[in-house]
């Protein structure tokens, strides 16, 4: 696999940070919804490794400018394996060495072997967020080990508002005590809340939204997936 020095991730961040500058805001989270502040993960042990900024709004979002056609994903030096080279068509700026995309979307792969080896709910819900950049993709084509969780993933949801969610009961991937939730029909009737009890530290929060439901709205509850 080919690997480039860390400097490479600088001039990626570099020029994704120009591009988030020209291009216009978009609302959503991981999967779904409108992005919250980021209430206490799952985990209850953060990684000292883990540096990432605040969730992405768009985390598998491409350029949004011309990229480098396929002949040209080239290393300066070395080869890419075939699987690096599906990751990378469509997703390397001009005049970016394809090299620090590629390594960009190794260390989302790596962050999640790291955080799913501690805990995998803190993992799925770091992917449900978009706190993990790129995830979907990285999984797909450089870690697909880690397929398990980004299937339980794409069954969830970020924190915030998620309308016509489907029916089911949906357990909250953080450990704050601080996570409330509602559904609610057509008509905006409250059809189900809660806590329904207040709940003790270190236990997970469970919502069931009914049939029917049209909006489903939580805060400091950081992700949902299926209990």
């Amino acid at each position: 696999m080919y690997r480039r020095p860390a400097t490479a991730a600088v001039l990626l961040a570099a020029a994704l940070t120009l591009s988030a500058c020209s291009s216009s805001g978009k609302e959503g989270n991981g999967t779904g919804g409108t992005a919250q502040a980021k209430p206490p993960a799952a985990s209850a042990a953060p990684d000292p490794a883990d540096t990432t900024p605040a969730p992405s709004t768009a985390p598998d979002a491409g350029p949004t400018g011309p990229v480098l056609p396929d002949a040209k994903l080239t290393p300066r030096t070395g080869s890419f394996k075939d699987n690096e080279k599906k990751y990378l068509s469509g997703r390397v700026p001009e005049q970016m060495d394809p090299a620090a995309v590629l390594q960009a979307g190794q260390e989302s792969c790596e962050r999640i072997r790291r955080t799913a080896k501690r805990d995998k709910d803190a993992a799925t819900a770091a992917i449900v967020s978009g706190e993990i950049k790129g995830a979907k993709d990285a999984v797909t084509y450089l870690c697909p080990e880690q397929k398990p969780l980004l299937d339980v993933a794409a069954k969830g949801f970020g924190d915030g508002v998620r309308t016509t969610p489907a029916p089911g009961t949906y357990r909250a991937l953080t450990q704050s005590t601080a996570c409330t939730w509602q559904a609610r029909g057509k008509d905006g009737a409250i059809l189900a809340s809660g806590p329904e009890t207040p709940p003790q530290q270190g236990t997970r929060i469970t919502a069931t939204v009914p049939s029917g439901t049209t909006e489903f709205q939580s805060n400091g509850c950081y992700a949902w997936i299926p209990a």
